[in-house]
């Protein structure tokens, strides 16, 4: 073959031009050496060749008489369907009677099949002493080295991580939002209280009542939770008494004389009906003949001390 000089001058129709390989033909264009029309794409007919001596050799490869180890080939028929079995239908024994629009009943054939292969091939297999499983002392060499699977593992704890931290950060907003929920409501309840309080404090300034419950609010909002102290505190000194003595002091203790008692007040031995009446000489009421004892003067009295 001459150079791309010598083919550039050559008619299209030439097969020398025809037979310019690939690269001659690039670098004739990279030249500007091609024009239009140079090049024509001929097409050729397509000869059929009936090479029946090549197929009857290759057919007799096909054939080698070889042991069924080397083939490990099986053709046979599904398995039997137990559940068809037990509702009674006909055995289908070929595909042909299979619905191959059924992707379920497909798909069950094909399964059965592969099972009835496996029924007949194990035996054939520990025959020719064929081990079928894996011994235990077993060393299969890792398809990922370990260093891959040690970033495939950093990998996903690094993921688990970041799941935890979006979980936690997550639980922490609905705590503060919840959290910020009764602090509004007990803001407002003791905004409320402040009111009702101040409400009750001008009325009593007023003298639109005598009442000072307001003072207990703090009682009466620590009743249920109180329980048994309910009692306790009810005998004992109100708000205002304990507000007075802790301003003024309490003062001492009395004597006590005046005071009655539970034993005083049912011990009725010295009691006097004349007396209580008033129909006695002691009594504050005159009665008929009663005459009332004088007390002497000034000048008898001194007379009477003289004496003495």
């Amino acid at each position: 073959m001459g150079t791309i000089e010598e083919h550039a001058d050559l008619a299209p129709d030439s097969d020398e031009a025809s037979e310019m390989s690939d690269g001659e033909l690039q670098e004739a264009f990279a030249k500007g050496l091609l024009k239009p029309g140079m090049n024509v794409l001929v097409e050729k007919t397509k000869k059929f060749t009936n090479n029946a001596e090549g197929l009857r050799q290759s057919l007799a490869e096909l054939r080698r008489d070889l042991p069924w180890v080397e083939r490990l080939d099986l053709t046979n028929l599904p398995a039997e369907d137990p559940l068809a079995k037990v509702e009674g239908q006909e055995k289908k024994e070929s595909n042909k009677e299979i619905n191959a629009d059924d992707d379920f009943e497909r798909e069950m054939f094909f399964y059965r099949q592969a099972q009835a292969t496996v029924l007949q091939a194990l035996p054939l297999l520990h025959k020719h002493g064929i081990s079928t499983k894996r011994p235990d002392d077993y060393f299969a060499e890792m398809a990922k080295s370990d260093q891959q699977m040690q970033k495939i593992r950093k990998k996903l704890i690094e993921k688990q991580t970041i799941i935890e931290r979006s979980e936690k950060a997550k639980q922490l907003r609905e705590q503060r939002k919840f959290g910020k929920k009764v602090q509004i409501e007990v803001m407002q309840k003791r905004q409320k209280e402040k009111k009702a309080m101040l409400s009750s404090v001008k009325k009593y300034q007023k003298g639109m009542t005598d009442k000072l419950e307001f003072l207990e609010g703090d009682k009466k909002a620590g009743k249920d939770s109180q329980g048994p102290k309910k009692e306790m505190n009810k005998k004992g000194p109100n708000s205002k008494r304990k507000f007075k003595d802790q301003k003024f002091g309490f003062g001492g203790k009395k004597s006590g004389t005046k005071w009655n008692t539970k034993d005083s007040f049912n011990d009725v031995s010295g009691f006097r009906a004349k007396v209580a009446n008033a129909k006695g000489p002691r009594g504050g009421k005159k009665g008929k003949g009663f005459k009332q004892n004088k007390r002497p003067g000034k000048s008898v009295r001194r007379k009477m001390k003289n004496k003495s």
